[in-house]
């Protein structure tokens, strides 16, 4: 399973941001710097992730230093928002086997992209156990075999 990459353009359009302002999160460390250097720099959905709760904690009219303290794991001021038509929501989709799919909003769940690779991996190797290698149900073959 690929993670998805963006260019620096792409994760700015994605969280509605200009290049500038997101360099600036990346030198004040709010935001993690790219994967790789010059031209071969990208950078993932946790980044995107980081970006969009920098903007929306920045909205909310928390400062820099206090926005640097709830990213650093303090709880967040701010109460989240409900969603409204029209608002973007980024998610994670892990397709588990046919008919089995996760969405995983890290934002709204408040975890790290590190909690969601170790949740991946742990949901895979329950569903290998209980499915099989194939996807298949290993409790009903046994019962129909």
């Amino acid at each position: 399973m690929t993670e998805q990459t963006f260019t620096l353009d792409a994760l700015c359009a994605l969280a509605d941001c200009s290049k500038r302002t997101a360099r600036y999160y990346i030198q004040l460390g709010l935001v993690a710097r790219p994967v790789g250097e010059g031209r071969a720099a990208h950078y993932n959905s946790g980044h995107l992730e980081q970006l969009l709760r920098v903007k929306k904690l920045s909205e909310a009219g928390l400062s820099l230093e206090r926005i640097r303290e709830v990213m650093a794991g303090e709880a967040s001021p701010v109460p989240p928002r409900r969603r409204r038509p029209g608002s973007i929501e980024t998610r994670s989709h892990l397709f588990v086997a046919p008919g089995l799919e996760i969405q995983i909003a890290a934002e709204a769940a408040d975890i790290s992209p590190e909690q969601i690779r170790e949740f991946v991996r742990e949901v895979m190797a329950a569903a290998a156990r209980i499915l099989g290698a194939d996807g298949t149900d290993k409790e009903r073959d046994k019962k129909e075999g």
